[in-house]
């Protein structure tokens, strides 16, 4: 869809969302439209109870009885990280869904929406996540970032050594090579740092040799906060990745709907570092 340039900085973003002409506006768009804002709405409403960290789950304890148990397989724990302006309760439903096929251990981090930096952030990760493995005695966690948070992930990732400690990262819409959209929004630092070319991002395409986190990157060609919708794949010579296109939704779809929490799970479940990575045509078709 093109869009031409405008006097003011957010009409190219509102353009994208709401073509002016009606022929431009394919039934896929408006279906995606009307759920983004659905969403929205329902977000909206459970925010206040994201507000505060959770509490620290116990980990579950041996039965009094010493009971014999059938041998399981033991998953990781996963660690939820939110994106710009957000919190924890963005992740409700994939939680639900992950917890019901299999996932005894999910946790939440919260980091505060004044947020400057993206390293900083990641600090505050790497922190987060060794008191995790420290409590449950898990030496690798999983982690699934949503836009922002995926970036935070990646940083602590490459740059502070967690490939030590994360064995699968999923991203869902991540501007990893930087997004355009929004201009007036520059005056938070931490969206510069979003910007294609920033430091940040710079620092992200500096050689990563020998890191051991398998990354996945969930993008959908709807995703109107993703300029282009392409940035949020990931592209790293020295990363194994796999990179999946989700086509029906938008950004705010891509953590709560049902056909990408299966996704993220069959990720969570089969994934390895070292396995080959796929191109990013590889597709998820949710509508």
């Amino acid at each position: 869809m093109k869009v031409t340039r405008a006097a003011l900085p957010f009409l190219p973003f509102c353009e994208r969302l709401l073509p002016s002409r009606p022929a431009g506006l394919s039934l896929a768009l408006l279906k995606a439209t009307v759920l983004e804002i659905a969403i929205l709405a329902g977000h909206l409403l459970l925010y206040p109870s994201g507000i505060t960290q959770e509490r620290r789950a116990p980990v579950p304890a041996l039965p009094a009885d010493g009971a014999a148990q059938l041998p399981t397989e033991a998953k990781p724990p996963v660690l939820l990280l939110h994106g710009f302006i957000d919190n924890r309760s963005v992740f409700v439903l994939l939680r639900r869904s992950l917890a019901q096929h299999g996932r005894q251990q999910i946790e939440t981090l919260n980091y505060s929406p004044l947020t400057r930096d993206i390293r900083a952030a990641a600090e505050l990760l790497g922190r987060r996540i060794e008191e995790l493995c420290e409590r449950t005695g898990a030496g690798q966690i999983d982690v699934v970032g949503h836009s922002l948070g995926g970036l935070i992930a990646r940083y602590y990732v490459q740059r502070l050594g967690g490939d030590a400690r994360v064995r699968t990262l999923v991203t869902l819409g991540t501007p990893h090579s930087g997004t355009r959209v929004m201009p007036v929004a520059d005056a938070h630092p931490i969206v510069r740092q979003m910007r294609p070319g920033s430091p940040v991002l710079e620092e992200l395409t500096l050689p990563a040799p020998d890191c051991r986190t398998h990354f996945v990157g969930f993008w959908s060609d709807l995703d109107h906060v993703m300029d282009p919708p392409e940035t949020a794949c990931i592209d790293h010579p020295d990363l194994t990745a796999q990179n999946v296109r989700v086509t029906g939704i938008g950004h705010l779809a891509l953590p709560v709907h049902p056909a990408v929490a299966n996704g993220i799970r069959q990720v969570l479940d089969t994934a390895r570092p070292g396995e080959p990575s796929t191109e990013h045509t590889a597709g998820l078709t949710v509508a």
